[in-house]
């Protein structure tokens, strides 16, 4: 096959669980698992200096400059075409696309399909003013069989990063493919017609994952709120219920800090039309990782203390509330529960919502608004922990303390 090495590459800015890691490997940059693999000039690909041999990202003068720079990033939805191939400074509250150019060298075409062909982003997991992204590409036969680069992420401040759940993009020639959150874990077979791990040979077949993450300062920890009906194994952001219908809230929390804090409070705050349903609360952590009933129904009043947690600790507290009509406006109704944690007197929120449709015999003569409206939000799955400390007396019940069990890895397993 004549080589067509011509300039074929489109990049999608795909429109951020704290994420797992990699194996830990030891990177400067960029790097490979042969130790250094060769660049060629695209006339020496054209020559036929390759060979037989199936790399990727070792062109010197390719599409994107050196192809051994292949991870970069970019402020999200920026129509700037320059990426930032080894630091870019972030701000607060941004949004930024990371991108993974993949590009199997060898100029035979369909002749030199690279298989296996797998993209990983290692995201860190802590705080820091800088933070560093590894991306990697692996291929079961290709030569090296691994390939990684790197972007670092700088702040004034403090920083920890948060994977956009579902923004990972895979975009070719073909199109745009969405990729499963297994980017940032153990990694996700990309393709050229299907991501089915199989990618030939020539920058028509190139192609760029994409992944977004948000940036937070002033962080101790992270708190995700999710709610589902009660019955169902689904957890997101928002559902839809109807009056009488009881549903579950997850909070879970994260401790961002290297070092062990105590005494961590988990308050939620329930919107009016939405009532606590008693001894329903349950704590899950390292310690009890099946999840322990508590003994009080104080979560909604003035909290629970749900104890001590290492470095990347995490906890989760689930409870069921029921949706009633106490103030219901006819049409949509958005009914805003939120959650918080309080470490160290700094006080970390994150919310959810029910949607209720009401249009009963009360509502027939009055006017249906459809545009939902919050309802008195107020004011306030996956356990990886290392082990939650001591559980203090009263968040369970009258002399529950234990101690740490050490670390709970388990592959990162959700809670269903």
């Amino acid at each position: 096959m004549k080589s067509i090495y011509k300039a074929v590459l489109g990049v999608s800015a795909a429109a951020v669980v704290m994420a797992g890691t990699l194996a830990p490997v030891m990177v400067t940059a960029w790097g490979d698992s042969d130790n250094g693999r060769p660049s060629y000039t695209l006339d020496q690909i054209n020559h036929g200096d390759l060979g037989d041999t199936i790399t990727f990202n070792s062109i010197s003068n390719g599409k994107i400059g050196d192809e051994k720079n292949f991870v970069g990033a970019k402020v999200a939805g920026a129509t700037v075409s320059t990426w930032n191939a080894n630091t870019i400074n972030v701000k607060d509250g941004e949004t930024y696309t990371i991108r993974l150019f993949v590009h199997n060298n060898s100029p035979k075409g369909e002749e030199a399909i690279a298989k296996g062909v797998k993209a990983t982003f290692s995201l860190p997991t802590t705080v820091a003013k800088s933070q560093t992204i590894i991306g990697y590409i692996d291929s079961s036969n290709a030569a090296p069989t691994r390939y990684w680069d790197e972007v670092t992420l700088n702040a004034n401040e403090d920083f920890y990063l948060e994977y956009v759940d579902g923004s990972a993009m895979y975009n070719n020639n073909i199109g745009d493919f969405k990729l499963p959150n297994e980017v940032v874990t153990s990694g996700a077979l990309v393709g050229y017609t299907s991501m089915n791990g199989e990618i030939p040979g020539c920058y028509e077949y190139s192609g760029v994952v994409t992944i977004n993450v948000k940036v937070h300062t002033s962080v101790a920890a992270k708190v995700s709120k999710q709610v589902r009906i009660k019955g169902t194994k689904t957890w997101s952001e928002s559902v839809n219920a109807k009056v009488g219908d009881e549903v579950e809230y997850q909070i879970e929390y994260v401790n961002l800090l290297s070092q062990t804090v105590n005494d961590v409070m988990i308050r939620d705050v329930l919107p009016t039309n939405v009532e606590y349903v008693n001894d329903s609360t349950y704590l899950y952590n390292a310690n009890y990782q099946s999840g322990v009933k508590l003994a009080d129904n104080t979560l909604t009043t003035s909290g629970i203390n749900i104890g001590s947690y290492s470095a990347k600790g995490n906890a989760y507290v689930r409870f069921t509330g029921k949706v009633v009509d106490k103030s219901l406006a006819c049409g949509s109704n958005q009914l805003v529960n939120w959650a918080s944690a309080t470490v160290n007197k700094s006080v970390y929120k994150d919310d959810a919502s029910v949607m209720v449709s009401k249009d009963d015999e009360t509502c027939k003569d009055k006017p249906v608004d459809p545009t939902p409206t919050p309802d008195n939000p107020g004011t306030p799955t996956e356990i990886v922990s290392t082990g939650a400390g001591t559980i203090v007396t009263g968040a369970i019940g009258a002399g529950a303390v234990v101690t740490t069990l050490g670390y709970y890895i388990a592959s990162r397993k959700k809670l269903n």
